[in-house]
């Protein structure tokens, strides 16, 4: 398994959060790390790293539950309810990131 070099960024444009419905997953990272949606609308992730990842609610109990995706494999769920729903990668668990879903 290989690993990102460097410290994770904080506190930069890329943590602003982000209208939209796609989500990339590169160099460690969900990109957006913050995505707002509306409710009804379907996220697909897309992995653009050679590493597997997943696609991880952060809660026991949360809905997003991916298998491992190899490059360019894609993930996606249809928010229904509105919220905050926090996620991560099971396999590299500090790449955490989170869908905002409002009416």
């Amino acid at each position: 398994m290989s690993m990102p070099t460097g410290s994770p960024k904080t506190g930069t444009a890329a943590d602003a959060p982000v209208t939209g419905d796609v989500v990339a997953i590169k160099n460690f990272a969900f990109s957006p790390a913050t995505l707002k949606v509306t409710t009804g609308t379907t996220v697909t992730w897309t992995n653009q790293d050679t590493d597997a990842h997943t696609v991880t609610s952060a809660g026991s109990d949360g809905p997003l539950h991916s298998p491992a995706l190899a490059t360019h494999a894609t993930y996606s769920y249809r928010f229904t309810k509105p919220g905050t729903y926090a996620y991560l990668c099971s396999i590299h668990p500090f790449m955490t990131a989170k869908v905002e879903v409002t009416r």
